[in-house]
């Protein structure tokens, strides 16, 4: 039996409020309930900056920037910012690790958007952390590359988590999509749910979007060992891989190919499917994307890799990372809208 004392204790600890809740009271307070133009809007701004990073990498590369800031996480011993001795390496390498911060913050905008939809919308909440996530990630693994004076195989590797994020940024703007589209259609009505998968699908048709999403994250691994195996290390001193550039080139093109017949073929049956809109543009925009990289491909393989040619090469990797994820996430994808969070 407890005495008076106690109980008021015990029921004093039960009331007052954790540092959780008053964590979730506060931002809860300032967020939407619902999806809103402005979850959207970040989604998009996420997804823009994340596909930005890549490319900004890839001109830290090819400037020969990568040890501008020879140390992390300081940019020298002294020194947390570049300096006016580094010169312009100093410059774009620490202006490529401020971009990092500018990701970070758009990721950490779309989380506390979507905080009031955590039991609602869980798959979209979840994806926010997933993005945020990747961010202290990527930083870590810079480090390391830092550390290990460019190291090829650990450059592939900050390259493939950059990857990552545009396929977690491209799920998130799928969903949010659906979801706005659905609000400004049918408002509070109680109507059937809209998918992202919105039109007919075939087992053909999706297993040949898995299969290009599977096949599309070999190409880019493969070309990471292009990537180590070219002239542009980041820094003149930067190992390389020793590798015949011509055999490992061959070996990048021969899944580039087959993702290539593999879109062809998808378009095909998604054009003679009762297909959604959305299902034939995500083909349509996978064929396109993947036109675009091959031809920068090939203008950069044949005239030496000059640095503006191989910079929209990067930015073509970005958009091969949306473009084979909207075409898988619209045939496979089991997500359906939901309603409002409960308003409290």
């Amino acid at each position: 039996m407890s005495t008076p004392t106690q109980s008021t204790a015990q029921s004093g600890s039960a009331t007052r409020p954790g540092l959780w809740r008053r964590i979730d009271a506060g931002i809860g307070r300032y967020t939407p309930r619902d999806i809103t133009r402005g979850t959207l809007v970040l989604a998009v701004i996420s997804l823009v900056t994340e596909i930005g990073i890549i490319v900004t990498g890839g001109a830290v590369r090819l400037t020969a920037s990568g040890l501008g800031c020879p140390t992390w996480p300081t940019c020298t011993d002294d020194s947390w910012v570049n300096t006016p001795e580094m010169g312009i390496n100093g410059v774009i390498e620490f202006g490529n690790r401020l971009l990092t911060f500018v990701v970070g913050l758009a990721a950490l905008a779309v989380l506390l958007w979507v905080w009031n939809l955590r039991k609602s919308h869980p798959s979209i909440f979840w994806i926010s952390v997933g993005m945020l996530a990747c961010i202290p990630a990527q930083a870590v693994v810079g480090g390391i590359t830092v550390w290990t004076g460019l190291n090829p195989w650990v450059v592939a590797f900050h390259f493939l988590v950059s990857s990552v994020m545009v396929c977690f940024a491209t799920l998130l703007v799928n969903r949010v999509g659906a979801e706005w589209r659905h609000r400004q259609a049918h408002g509070d009505q109680a109507v059937a749910p809209a998918a992202v998968a919105d039109g007919q699908t075939s087992a053909l048709s999706r297993n040949l979007a898995r299969g290009i999403f599977v096949v599309a994250w070999v190409v880019l691994y493969l070309g990471t060992i292009v990537t180590g195996t070219g002239p542009h290390g980041g820094d003149a001193d930067a190992p390389r891989h020793d590798f015949d550039p011509l055999v490992v080139t061959r070996l990048h093109a021969f899944p580039v190919y087959l993702m290539t017949a593999a879109a062809l073929v998808l378009l095909v049956v998604v054009l003679r499917q009762q297909s959604s809109r959305r299902q034939r543009i995500s083909a349509w925009a996978l064929i396109a994307v993947i036109a675009f990289q091959g031809v920068v491909g090939y203008i950069q393989h044949f005239t030496g890799l000059p640095i503006g040619v191989v910079l929209l090469h990067m930015l073509g990797t970005g958009l091969v990372v949306w473009a084979v994820t909207t075409a898988w996430d619209r045939q496979v994808s089991t997500y359906r809208t939901r309603p409002a969070a409960v308003r409290s």
